[in-house]
């Protein structure tokens, strides 16, 4: 209740020298109570005349601060629903990548196979025609066979005791009867190359053995025919060969 005009009609009394505690202790101890007081309200108001409007100002700070939080808190509902919705989004994302990725992979293994498959396909298109020049030659080689086959052991039963000239006229005896019987045969029969392989005629030459066509056919009579060979050797070409080649297996002379 105490109000701005009390307090100014109270200030000349306060100002007084003999207006305070000590002096008016002197005078009766109810007194110097209620001087005391009347200073101390008359500061209260003071000071409270201050702090009111202070206390307003807070009062209106906390109302906006409440505001403020309400936004700050609904900005924060906000933000976290976007969050989610965005966290969802990012992990869709992530799907689709790695989708488009598994698909790219699998595009390019799709393209490597066809481009192997391509290349397959080329290889067996140009492989055709050496496949059906084979078809018929092994074709040519069945219906041949059975005169291949009687020339071949007519050879090593028959030819080895002769000369190169004179085998070759046997071979063309033989080849007239064939004829003449409409048994069907290579005309260019190799017997050399039908009875051994090249890599076997080579380790022959490595082991001593000469290279010409009578000595590979004398090889051949030694290891193919049934009957023991008998080699006339004037040179001993075939004595070294045979222990060279029969070296390793303890051949003992």
């Amino acid at each position: 209740t105490i109000t701005e005009e009390t307090v100014e009609l109270l200030e000349p009394y306060l100002g007084m020298e003999d207006y305070n505690l000590e002096t008016a202790k002197k005078v009766c101890g109810n007194v110097a109570g209620l001087c005391s007081w009347t200073q101390a309200m008359a500061y209260f108001y003071g000071i409270n005349k201050e702090v009111l409007p202070l206390k307003a100002n807070l009062a209106l700070q906390e109302g906006r601060l409440a505001g403020a939080q309400t936004e700050l808190n609904n900005a924060q509902l906000q933000l976290d629903e976007k969050q989610m919705e965005l966290d969802q989004v990012q992990a869709m994302y992530d799907n689709a990548m790695k989708e488009k990725q598994a698909l790219l992979d699998d595009a390019e293994a799709c393209r490597t196979k066809m481009n192997n498959a391509t290349a397959l396909i080329e290889g067996l298109g140009e492989e055709k025609i050496r496949w059906t020049a084979s078809s018929k030659s092994f074709q040519n080689q069945i219906n041949n066979l059975v005169g291949n086959v009687l020339l071949a052991t007519g050879f090593l039963s028959y030819s080895g005791p002769f000369n190169q000239e004179y085998r070759n006229l046997l071979l063309q005896l033989w080849k007239k009867e064939i004829d003449n019987s409409k048994i069907p045969y290579n005309n260019d029969l190799n017997l050399t190359g039908m009875l051994v392989d090249n890599a076997t005629v080579g380790e022959w030459n490595l082991q001593g053995l000469p290279n010409d066509d009578l000595s590979i056919q004398n090889g051949i009579i030694v290891t193919k025919a049934s009957r023991y060979p008998l080699l006339i050797d004037p040179q001993d070409q075939g004595k070294i060969w045979i222990k060279n080649k029969e070296k390793n297996n303890g051949l003992q002379v």
